[in-house]
Protein backbone atom coordinates (compact mmCIF):
# COMPACT_ATOMS: atom_id res chain seq x y z
CA UNK A 1 0.00 0.00 0.00
CA UNK A 2 1.30 3.44 -0.94
CA UNK A 3 1.75 6.27 2.00
CA UNK A 4 0.61 9.66 1.59
CA UNK A 5 4.00 10.78 0.34
CA UNK A 6 3.78 8.21 -2.49
CA UNK A 7 0.60 9.24 -3.35
CA UNK A 8 1.45 13.08 -3.37
CA UNK A 9 4.49 12.11 -6.29
CA UNK A 10 2.02 11.12 -8.71
CA UNK A 11 -0.14 13.12 -11.06
CA UNK A 12 -3.44 14.61 -9.52
CA UNK A 13 -5.80 12.42 -11.78
CA UNK A 14 -3.69 9.46 -10.75
CA UNK A 15 -4.06 10.67 -6.94
CA UNK A 16 -8.26 10.55 -7.66
CA UNK A 17 -8.30 7.36 -8.59
CA UNK A 18 -5.87 5.91 -5.80
CA UNK A 19 -8.04 7.66 -3.12
CA UNK A 20 -11.04 5.66 -4.54
CA UNK A 21 -9.24 2.65 -4.44
CA UNK A 22 -8.25 2.67 -1.03
CA UNK A 23 -11.75 3.83 0.22
CA UNK A 24 -12.84 0.24 -1.44
CA UNK A 25 -9.60 -1.39 0.14
CA UNK A 26 -8.10 -2.35 -3.52
CA UNK A 27 -5.20 -3.97 -3.05
CA UNK A 28 -3.43 -2.69 -6.42
CA UNK A 29 -2.91 1.32 -6.75
CA UNK A 30 -1.91 2.71 -9.61
CA UNK A 31 0.99 2.50 -11.11
CA UNK A 32 2.93 4.82 -13.79
CA UNK A 33 4.40 3.33 -17.23
CA UNK A 34 7.92 4.80 -18.50
CA UNK A 35 5.85 5.32 -22.06
CA UNK A 36 2.29 6.34 -23.00
CA UNK A 37 -0.36 4.50 -23.09
CA UNK A 38 -3.38 5.99 -24.53
CA UNK A 39 -4.79 3.05 -26.38
CA UNK A 40 -5.33 -0.31 -25.30
CA UNK A 41 -2.72 -1.82 -27.78
CA UNK A 42 -0.41 0.56 -26.14
CA UNK A 43 -0.80 -0.30 -22.52
CA UNK A 44 -0.85 -4.05 -23.76
CA UNK A 45 2.24 -3.87 -25.01
CA UNK A 46 4.23 -2.28 -22.24
CA UNK A 47 2.76 -4.37 -19.72
CA UNK A 48 3.32 -7.65 -21.78
CA UNK A 49 -0.50 -8.44 -21.08
CA UNK A 50 -2.82 -9.75 -23.33
CA UNK A 51 -4.60 -6.86 -25.48
CA UNK A 52 -8.44 -8.22 -24.23
CA UNK A 53 -6.62 -7.68 -20.85
CA UNK A 54 -7.05 -3.62 -21.07
CA UNK A 55 -10.33 -2.65 -19.90
CA UNK A 56 -11.00 0.48 -22.07
CA UNK A 57 -13.24 3.33 -20.97
CA UNK A 58 -15.16 4.35 -24.05
CA UNK A 59 -17.42 7.50 -23.42
CA UNK A 60 -20.60 8.48 -25.61
CA UNK A 61 -23.37 11.65 -24.95
CA UNK A 62 -26.81 10.77 -23.93
CA UNK A 63 -29.12 13.05 -26.44
CA UNK A 64 -32.20 13.24 -23.75
CA UNK A 65 -30.14 14.57 -20.98
CA UNK A 66 -26.55 15.63 -21.68
CA UNK A 67 -25.49 12.77 -19.44
CA UNK A 68 -21.90 10.83 -19.98
CA UNK A 69 -22.35 7.21 -20.71
CA UNK A 70 -19.34 5.28 -19.73
CA UNK A 71 -18.82 1.69 -21.39
CA UNK A 72 -15.97 0.07 -19.95
CA UNK A 73 -15.05 -3.00 -22.22
CA UNK A 74 -12.37 -5.50 -23.23
CA UNK A 75 -9.17 -4.09 -25.67
CA UNK A 76 -9.70 -6.76 -28.19
CA UNK A 77 -13.14 -5.61 -29.02
CA UNK A 78 -15.34 -2.90 -30.17
CA UNK A 79 -18.30 -0.86 -28.97
CA UNK A 80 -21.31 -1.71 -30.83
CA UNK A 81 -23.27 2.01 -30.47
CA UNK A 82 -26.14 0.74 -31.81
CA UNK A 83 -26.60 -1.85 -28.96
CA UNK A 84 -25.31 0.94 -26.23
CA UNK A 85 -28.01 3.08 -27.57
CA UNK A 86 -30.48 -0.05 -27.29
CA UNK A 87 -29.59 0.08 -23.45
CA UNK A 88 -29.20 3.69 -22.56
CA UNK A 89 -31.47 5.91 -25.47
CA UNK A 90 -30.18 7.49 -28.26
CA UNK A 91 -26.70 8.53 -28.75
CA UNK A 92 -24.44 11.47 -29.64
CA UNK A 93 -21.01 12.41 -30.29
CA UNK A 94 -18.76 12.89 -26.78
CA UNK A 95 -15.89 15.41 -28.24
CA UNK A 96 -12.72 16.18 -25.78
CA UNK A 97 -14.19 18.97 -23.89
CA UNK A 98 -17.34 16.93 -22.84
CA UNK A 99 -15.09 14.07 -22.02
CA UNK A 100 -13.13 16.09 -19.89
CA UNK A 101 -15.95 18.29 -18.30
CA UNK A 102 -17.80 15.05 -17.29
CA UNK A 103 -15.11 13.00 -16.57
CA UNK A 104 -12.69 15.55 -15.25
CA UNK A 105 -10.33 13.11 -17.23
CA UNK A 106 -9.09 13.98 -20.70
CA UNK A 107 -9.18 11.47 -23.62
CA UNK A 108 -6.55 8.99 -23.19
CA UNK A 109 -6.47 8.22 -19.48
CA UNK A 110 -10.32 8.31 -18.64
CA UNK A 111 -10.34 5.57 -15.45
CA UNK A 112 -13.37 3.83 -14.82
CA UNK A 113 -13.87 5.33 -11.64
CA UNK A 114 -13.63 8.70 -9.75
CA UNK A 115 -15.42 10.88 -12.41
CA UNK A 116 -16.12 14.64 -11.63
CA UNK A 117 -19.87 13.84 -12.30
CA UNK A 118 -22.17 10.54 -11.89
CA UNK A 119 -21.87 8.40 -15.32
CA UNK A 120 -24.12 5.68 -16.47
CA UNK A 121 -21.76 3.21 -16.92
CA UNK A 122 -21.87 -0.52 -18.84
CA UNK A 123 -19.58 -3.04 -18.70
CA UNK A 124 -19.23 -5.09 -21.25
CA UNK A 125 -19.63 -8.93 -20.32
CA UNK A 126 -16.03 -10.38 -22.42
CA UNK A 127 -13.80 -8.81 -19.18
CA UNK A 128 -14.68 -11.65 -17.31
CA UNK A 129 -13.06 -14.08 -19.88
CA UNK A 130 -9.91 -12.83 -17.32
CA UNK A 131 -8.97 -13.15 -13.73
CA UNK A 132 -6.95 -10.21 -13.85
CA UNK A 133 -7.53 -7.05 -15.92
CA UNK A 134 -6.18 -3.59 -16.23
CA UNK A 135 -7.80 0.01 -16.54
CA UNK A 136 -6.85 3.63 -17.27
CA UNK A 137 -5.78 5.20 -14.25
CA UNK A 138 -6.44 9.36 -14.56
CA UNK A 139 -3.59 10.06 -16.77
CA UNK A 140 -1.99 8.62 -20.36
CA UNK A 141 1.01 6.99 -18.23
CA UNK A 142 -1.61 5.42 -15.31
CA UNK A 143 -3.06 2.36 -14.94
CA UNK A 144 -4.16 -0.02 -12.42
CA UNK A 145 -5.00 -3.70 -11.42
CA UNK A 146 -8.36 -5.23 -10.73
CA UNK A 147 -10.39 -8.43 -11.06
CA UNK A 148 -13.32 -8.01 -13.13
CA UNK A 149 -15.97 -8.56 -10.33
CA UNK A 150 -13.98 -5.75 -8.66
CA UNK A 151 -14.88 -3.55 -11.73
CA UNK A 152 -18.52 -3.94 -10.94
CA UNK A 153 -18.34 -3.56 -7.03
CA UNK A 154 -16.99 0.01 -7.35
CA UNK A 155 -19.27 0.73 -10.13
CA UNK A 156 -21.97 -0.52 -9.41
CA UNK A 157 -22.67 -1.15 -13.49
CA UNK A 158 -25.04 -3.97 -15.14
CA UNK A 159 -22.72 -6.31 -17.07
CA UNK A 160 -23.82 -6.12 -20.73
CA UNK A 161 -23.37 -7.52 -24.01
CA UNK A 162 -22.51 -4.10 -26.21
CA UNK A 163 -19.51 -5.42 -28.95
CA UNK A 164 -19.62 -5.65 -32.26
CA UNK A 165 -20.47 -8.78 -34.36
CA UNK A 166 -17.16 -10.84 -34.95
CA UNK A 167 -14.75 -10.47 -37.88
CA UNK A 168 -12.56 -12.58 -40.06
CA UNK A 169 -9.10 -13.31 -38.36
CA UNK A 170 -7.36 -14.54 -41.42
CA UNK A 171 -8.33 -11.83 -43.63
CA UNK A 172 -6.87 -9.03 -40.75
CA UNK A 173 -4.06 -10.43 -39.90
CA UNK A 174 -3.16 -11.37 -43.59
CA UNK A 175 -3.58 -7.87 -44.22
CA UNK A 176 -1.56 -6.51 -41.64
CA UNK A 177 1.17 -8.72 -42.61
CA UNK A 178 0.94 -7.20 -46.31
CA UNK A 179 1.45 -3.91 -44.07
CA UNK A 180 4.31 -5.30 -41.90
CA UNK A 181 6.07 -6.17 -44.98
CA UNK A 182 6.20 -3.03 -46.70
CA UNK A 183 7.73 -1.19 -43.67
CA UNK A 184 11.02 -0.04 -44.02
CA UNK A 185 11.12 0.68 -40.50
CA UNK A 186 8.70 0.47 -36.96
CA UNK A 187 7.25 -2.61 -38.10
CA UNK A 188 3.47 -3.00 -36.88
CA UNK A 189 2.25 -5.29 -34.25
CA UNK A 190 0.45 -8.46 -35.71
CA UNK A 191 -2.27 -7.99 -32.74
CA UNK A 192 -5.72 -8.05 -34.81
CA UNK A 193 -7.63 -6.81 -31.97
CA UNK A 194 -8.66 -10.38 -31.19
CA UNK A 195 -7.37 -11.95 -28.16
CA UNK A 196 -7.60 -15.64 -27.23
CA UNK A 197 -4.83 -18.24 -25.73
CA UNK A 198 -5.57 -21.60 -27.91
CA UNK A 199 -5.36 -24.01 -25.46
CA UNK A 200 -4.39 -26.60 -28.04
CA UNK A 201 -1.30 -24.63 -29.62
CA UNK A 202 -0.40 -21.82 -27.21
CA UNK A 203 -0.40 -19.19 -29.47
CA UNK A 204 -3.44 -16.31 -29.44
CA UNK A 205 -5.91 -16.85 -31.83
CA UNK A 206 -5.73 -13.35 -33.39
CA UNK A 207 -2.06 -13.04 -33.69
CA UNK A 208 -0.67 -16.66 -33.77
CA UNK A 209 1.94 -15.16 -30.88
CA UNK A 210 2.88 -17.10 -27.79
CA UNK A 211 2.75 -15.15 -24.44
CA UNK A 212 6.42 -15.06 -24.76
CA UNK A 213 6.25 -13.00 -28.07
CA UNK A 214 3.27 -11.10 -26.66
CA UNK A 215 5.52 -9.55 -24.13
CA UNK A 216 8.90 -8.88 -25.69
CA UNK A 217 7.18 -7.41 -29.35
CA UNK A 218 7.52 -3.89 -27.41
CA UNK A 219 11.44 -4.79 -26.18
CA UNK A 220 12.35 -6.03 -30.13
CA UNK A 221 13.90 -4.24 -32.88
CA UNK A 222 12.62 -3.91 -36.47
CA UNK A 223 14.74 -7.43 -37.11
CA UNK A 224 13.22 -9.44 -34.70
CA UNK A 225 9.69 -8.42 -35.53
CA UNK A 226 10.13 -9.35 -39.32
CA UNK A 227 11.84 -12.86 -38.40
CA UNK A 228 8.22 -13.13 -35.54
CA UNK A 229 5.94 -12.61 -38.86
CA UNK A 230 7.41 -14.79 -40.85
CA UNK A 231 7.03 -17.45 -38.39
CA UNK A 232 3.38 -15.84 -37.94
CA UNK A 233 2.81 -16.42 -41.35
CA UNK A 234 3.76 -19.93 -41.30
CA UNK A 235 1.58 -20.62 -38.40
CA UNK A 236 -1.51 -19.06 -39.88
CA UNK A 237 -0.72 -21.00 -43.13
CA UNK A 238 -0.53 -24.65 -40.90
CA UNK A 239 -3.45 -23.76 -38.94
CA UNK A 240 -6.11 -21.73 -40.05
CA UNK A 241 -8.18 -19.94 -38.07
CA UNK A 242 -11.93 -21.62 -37.72
CA UNK A 243 -14.04 -18.99 -35.94
CA UNK A 244 -14.06 -15.18 -36.06
CA UNK A 245 -14.01 -12.76 -33.44
CA UNK A 246 -15.16 -9.60 -32.30
CA UNK A 247 -12.73 -6.54 -33.31
CA UNK A 248 -11.43 -3.48 -31.56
Amino acid sequence: MMCGAELKLLPEGVQRVAAVLQTHDHPHLPVMLDGAARTARQAADALGVALGQIAKSIIFRRSSDDAAVLVVTAGDHRVDEKKVAALVGPLARADAAFVKAKTGFSIGGVPPIAHATPCVTLVDQTLFRFEEIWAAAGHPHGVFKLHPQALIQMSAAPVVDVVQAPVNVAELLTARAVLAHAAIDNVPSPCISVCRMSPITGWCEGCYRSIDEIRQWSRADDSAKRVLWTHIEQRLHANPPLLAFSGA
